[in-house]
């Protein structure tokens, strides 16, 4: 009763229900796109080449789960939204090596951000040529290229209508965010995910009964949800520093008691690099398997290319899993500034109990975020590897994908921002929220220094 009673809540909020109704229409245009072939594509050439090759394991398999299956459909979407999230995340580092970006995107305020967003749009642009241009020629080596169009047609056209595949699927995750519920660029990538989640799940399902019986099935079940519940506790898991303010001058002199709060606190991410480190760490455990590719067939059939070509294999995920540790304490000394609260700090005239400020403060706060990175980044590498022990110990590839990584950690991040939209809304209106006690936490958390802990 309680969930009816939340969606006739949900739906009698005029803004809310136009967002969610503006939402849902934008990503169902998304959707259809990935079901149009590129004028010239043999999509079911294609698919044999797939199903023949094993595909599934690699990269290119990972972009065809975020595309949806677009990318295996030979669609006009193939690309999906990616360019722009690899031009976004350059950009990003950019910001912390290069003066020029820092300086825009601390000091510029909304000019800076505009300039920001004008250089990723054009960056996705010269991305997206060359993925398309790629993309063409993966298409064409499979024999996914009709044999009816000329390849220089063929080749023109695919580019510029992947090109704007992209720049459309762009588009609409700007108005998603601008009109709709939530990040619309991430919204894109988690619906796609959860796109290919429920053939999976059959596939899944009607193997293990015709198999082992349904009790294989409900144990695969329990065990996706302790690991989705592992997940939202590394996504949402902050270590919370608790601030004291200093008095006020008030009036003519007089003086406010200091101001303290639960909501008064420093939220440390457990998790601050967010999905970034298993995004670095499978690009390079691709290297080995590419840079063979241009060797010799010795190389290729090597026993170390082999097991770093099999993710089910124990020399990969021991890799896999310090490269994600290495990562995340890389990304998180990159992403967390102690100088940057300590900034904070000194502007809000506040500061930690029991610790001086300046350099004391930052070094406390450093020592905090080293202490909380070690079990976050272990647990993190746990959450990468675990798709690989899934198969190893049979669930069907496809849906082991599902049981974490890339794919469960943004699943998980983005509904939870999404909800988290939709309970301001409804708190706001003065009805009861999505849970009973407390509220629902998103990746940022809730604090006075919530734009400081947020995520990419």
């Amino acid at each position: 009763m309680r969930f009816f009673e939340t969606l006739k809540n949900i739906f009698s909020i005029e803004e809310l229900r136009k967002r969610i109704i503006f939402t849902v229409a934008l990503i169902a245009i998304y959707r259809l796109g990935s079901y149009i072939v590129l004028p010239g594509a043999d999509v079911d050439a294609l698919q044999n080449a797939v199903q023949n090759s094993g595909n599934s394991n690699d990269l290119l398999g990972l972009l065809n789960l975020f595309t949806g299956g677009a990318f295996n459909n030979a669609s006009i979407m193939a690309l999906g939204i990616m360019p722009y999230i690899t031009a976004s995340i350059i950009v990003q580092l950019l910001g912390f090596a290069v003066p020029y970006f820092q300086k825009l995107q601390s000091k510029e305020g909304e000019s800076g951000r505009k300039k920001l967003n004008q250089i990723t749009r054009a960056l996705t642009v010269a991305i997206t040529l060359v993925q398309g241009a790629g993309y063409l020629t993966y298409i064409r080596s499979n024999g996914g290229m009709s044999a009816a169009v000329e390849p220089s047609v063929f080749w023109i056209s695919g580019i510029v209508i992947l090109s704007t595949g992209t720049i459309f699927a762009m588009w609409l995750g700007e108005r998603i965010t601008d009109r709709g519920i939530g990040n619309g660029v991430s919204l894109l990538i988690t619906v796609g995910i959860i796109a290919t989640l429920p053939k999976a799940l059959g596939f899944e399902f009607q193997s293990k009964f015709s198999s082992g019986g349904p009790l294989i099935f409900i144990i695969e079940m329990f065990a996706y949800f302790a690991v989705t519940m592992l997940t939202v506790m590394v996504v949402t898991g902050v270590r919370k520093i608790p601030l004291q303010f200093a008095k006020r001058s008030v009036g003519r002199g007089e003086a406010a008691a200091p101001t303290t709060t639960n909501r008064d606190y420093i939220p440390l991410k457990v998790n601050a690099s967010g999905v970034m480190p298993i995004i670095f760490a499978q690009a390079l455990m691709l290297l080995p398997v590419s840079l063979a590719g241009f060797g010799s067939s010795d190389a290729q059939s090597s026993w170390l290319v082999q097991q770093f070509n099999d993710f089910t294999s124990p020399i990969y995920n021991i890799v896999y899993f310090l490269l994600v540790v290495v990562f995340t304490y890389v990304y998180t000394a990159l992403v967390v500034n102690p100088g940057q609260y300590t900034e904070y700090l000194r502007r809000q005239n506040a500061f930690i109990p029991g610790v001086r400020g300046g350099v004391e403060t930052e070094e406390y706060i450093d020592s905090i975020t080293s202490r909380i990175t070690l079990p976050g980044s272990i647990i993190l590498g746990l959450i990468a590897i675990l798709p690989a022990l899934a198969a190893t110990l049979g669930v069907n590839q496809a849906f082991a994908i599902f049981f974490g990584g890339t794919s469960l950690i943004i699943m998980v991040g983005v509904v939870l921002d999404t909800l988290q939209q939709i309970e301001s809304y409804l708190l706001m209106k003065k009805y009861d929220g999505l849970v009973k006690e407390g509220r629902i936490e998103g990746r940022g958390g809730g604090s006075r220094m919530q734009s400081l802990g947020a995520d990419f």
